[in-house]
């Protein structure tokens, strides 16, 4: 069985958003604020982090549980990696691996130059950054399958876990990397809100996406306050598909 717990299912800005007054920022439901989107996915012992973003310290703080044992970074935009140096506890007693692109990589050596030295000082957080590909590899006895997607004109990864398909920030989809996740128990996709955007999917777009891949279930991510609130949005879209919650877990078996 698989466990994914959401820590954040917002786009960049968060919900409520810095300076917004709207209904939604100023909404009491708690499924209506969300931090930056990142996740962990429980499987065959393994407990791997989705994305570092800037809201982590707090993320894994009302976290269910904290234990770590690898990071999955799907792409290099701050709203995924800002919170990178709070992962410093996890490299107290062993080196922490965190798997990116090579090109992720690269700048993460230009944003932490202090976490990449031969030398480092005392308390810098020891991390092994593991380049990865388009290849699947293994985490233990955890297979990751990449699926590349793309934001805008940037080349992203996500990630398919067992039964567990998570793609964030993706504009489109090339039809062979549908092909990897088709009739998938779990899909977690990005739907940013109900207008058109350059470098995200909107719901409509999400839609015909999930209605190709033929999901057992499917949890909608890095939303945006325009998306509306939470439980209205849920009660238009089709059965099956709803949005995803800061703070939520689901399992799904194999």
């Amino acid at each position: 069985m698989l466990e994914i717990e959401f820590l954040g299912t917002g786009t960049s800005t968060g919900v409520p958003s810095i300076r917004c007054h709207c209904p939604v920022c100023m909404s009491d439901n708690p499924h209506d604020r969300r931090l930056r989107c990142s996740s962990i996915v429980r499987y065959h012992g393994k407990n791997l982090l989705i994305d570092c973003g800037p809201d982590f310290r707090q993320q894994i703080l009302r976290a269910s549980n904290d234990n770590l044992d690898a990071l999955l970074i799907t792409h290099i935009h701050y709203d995924h990696v800002g919170g990178i140096d709070d992962l410093r506890p996890y490299g107290f007693e062993s080196i922490f691996s965190c798997y990116a692109r090579n090109d992720v990589i690269h700048d993460l050596h230009l944003k932490m130059p202090y976490a990449f030295k031969k030398d480092l000082y005392p308390g810098a957080p020891r991390l092994n950054f593991v380049e990865i590909a388009d290849a699947p590899f293994y985490v233990g006895d955890v297979l990751v399958e990449p699926i590349p997607v793309w934001h805008g004109k940037l080349l992203i990864n996500g990630y398919r876990i067992g039964p567990l398909a998570y793609i964030t920030d993706c504009k489109t989809i090339e039809p062979e990397q549908i092909d990897k996740i088709k009739n998938i128990p779990l899909l977690v996709i990005n739907a940013l809100h109900h207008r058109e955007h350059h470098s995200h999917m909107n719901v409509r777009e999400a839609l015909e996406v999930v209605d190709k891949i033929k999901p057992g279930r499917t949890l909608f991510v890095h939303m945006s306050h325009q998306i509306g609130f939470h439980d209205e949005v849920n009660r238009h879209l089709p059965a099956g598909i709803q949005l995803a919650y800061d703070t939520q877990i689901v399992t799904v078996n194999d």
